[in-house]
C-alpha cells in the first residue's frame, strides 16, 4: 500500500455496537486498497484489538453532556472543541477521500471537522432509530446508511439500507452447519452488550439452573458479565455444577456463537447480525432504556421470521425464561428451523455494499 492511496477515516463511539461494523468497513477497505484511520476516545480504543493492525489509531478529544458531574458537563463544549480542531489539522495534513461515522460522541470531531472541510462523508447508523449524534449529523452529511429497515429518520433525510457490516470472523462462519440439540454436549452462549447486562447476571443463571436435570448435565455456558458482576455469577455456576466460562469480554464471539447451540442475547443492532450472519437460534432481551426502544426494532425481523423468542425486559422472570431456554434445547426440529430462519434474515453483503457507497462517493468528491 502506498502513501498516495486514498484514506478514509472512520469515526466510532466506545462500544462494540459502533465499533465492531466499523472494524467491518475497516477490513475491506483495506482489502480494496484504501489506508484507514480509526478517530475514536480512549473507551473506543479499548475496543480496537480485532481491527487490522494496519489501521492508524487516532484518539481525538470528545465529551457527552449526559454523563458525569456539573463540572464533566461545563466542560464537555471545550473538550468536543479541541477535538474538532484536532481533528481539523489531522485532515489538513492528510485529507481523507471520505469520512463514515459510526454514532457515539467520539464521532463528533471528525464529522464536524469533515464538514468544515467539505469533505464526502457518510453516517452508518446501525439501530432502527438514530442515535443523538447521528440524528444531528442526519442533515449535515452526504448520505445516510441504515443498519435497520425501516429506520426513523428525520423529515426530509433519505436512508439507504446496507444493512450492517459484519466482521471477516463473522463472514468465515456466515450460514456455518448448526448442530441442533440432542444427548450429547450443548452450548449456550450469554452475550449483554456493554449496557444493561446486569439484569441477564441476576435472571440467566437461575434460569439455566432451573433446567430438568437430564438436560442441565449436557449443556456448558459461555457468559459475557460485567466485572462487578462476574465472580458472583461464576460462582453461581460452580455452586449448581454447570460448566461454565464467564468473562467480562470474549474476543471469539463469532467461535462461540458457532458452536452454540442457543444464544441469549440483548439484541444490539451489531448483536442482531452475527445472530442472523452464523445462523443461531436466540432468546432476545431488548434493552429497556435504549433510546426510542430501539433494541426491540432491532429484534423484530428475527422474530417475525421465526428465528428467535423475544422477551420484553419487564417480563424476564427466571420461571418463564427457563422454559423459554427449554423450549428450544428440547426441540431439535424446531431449533433448527429457527436457525435456517435466522440466516434468512442476514445481510453479509453489508460490508461490501457501504464500502461501494464510500468509494462512489470519493469518486464524486461530493
Amino acid at each position: 500500500m502506498t502513501a498516495q492511496a486514498p484514506l478514509l477515516v472512520i469515526a466510532a463511539g466506545g462500544t462494540g455496537g459502533h465499533m465492531f461494523p466499523a472494524q467491518a468497513l475497516a477490513e475491506v477497505m483495506l482489502e480494496r486498497g484504501w489506508r484507514v484511520k480509526l478517530s475514536t476516545d480512549a473507551r473506543g480504543a479499548r475496543y480496537t484489538g480485532g481491527f487490522p493492525h494496519t489501521v492508524a489509531v487516532e484518539e481525538i478529544a470528545s465529551a457527552t453532556f449526559a454523563r458525569g458531574g456539573p463540572l464533566a458537563k461545563l466542560a464537555a463544549p471545550f473538550r468536543i472543541v479541541s477535538g474538532v480542531f484536532g481533528a481539523w489539522r489531522k485532515m489538513l495534513a492528510d485529507r481523507p477521500a471520505a469520512v463514515v461515522g459510526f454514532g457515539g460522541y467520539p464521532t463528533i470531531p471528525a464529522l464536524a471537522a469533515a464538514q468544515l472541510l467539505r469533505l464526502p462523508r457518510i453516517i452508518h447508523e446501525q439501530n432502527g432509530v438514530l442515535g443523538k449524534v447521528n440524528k444531528f449529523f442526519s442533515t449535515r452529511v452526504s448520505r445516510v446508511a441504515c443498519g435497520t429497515w425501516p429506520t426513523k429518520l428525520p423529515d426530509g433525510v433519505e436512508g439507504v439500507h446496507v444493512g450492517n457490516p459484519v466482521r471477516a470472523s463473522v463472514l468465515e462462519r456466515a450460514n456455518a452447519p448448526y448442530i441442533c440439540p440432542g444427548d450429547y454436549p450443548m452450548s449456550i452462549l450469554v452475550i449483554g452488550g456493554s449496557q444493561g447486562a446486569r439484569i441477564l447476571s441476576d435472571v440467566v443463571p437461575p434460569a439455566i439452573a432451573s433446567l430438568p436435570v437430564d438436560m442441565l448435565r449436557n449443556i456448558r455456558v459461555s457468559h459475557q458479565a460485567r466485572d462487578e458482576d462476574g465472580q458472583r455469577v461464576a460462582q453461581f455456576y460452580a455452586d449448581h455444577d454447570i460448566d461454565a466460562d464467564v468473562q467480562p469480554f470474549f474476543r471469539d464471539v463469532p467461535r462461540r456463537m458457532n458452536e452454540a447451540q442457543l444464544v441469549i442475547s440483548r439484541s444490539g443492532a451489531s448483536s442482531v447480525a452475527d445472530i442472523s450472519t452464523i445462523g443461531r437460534p436466540s432468546i432476545l432481551i431488548p434493552y429497556a432504556a435504549a433510546t426510542g426502544d430501539h433494541q426491540s426494532a432491532n429484534a423484530r425481523g428475527l422474530v417475525d421470521a421465526g428465528a428467535a423468542i423475544l422477551i420484553p425486559e419487564k417480563r424476564l422472570e427466571v420461571a418463564a425464561l427457563s422454559q423459554q431456554i427449554a423450549t428450544v434445547i428440547d426441540n431439535p426440529d424446531g431449533s433448527s428451523k429457527m436457525a435456517r430462519a435466522a440466516f434468512s434474515c442476514a445481510m453479509p453483503e453489508a460490508p461490501q455494499t457501504l464500502a461501494d457507497m464510500v468509494e462512489e462517493l470519493a469518486s464524486k468528491r461530493v
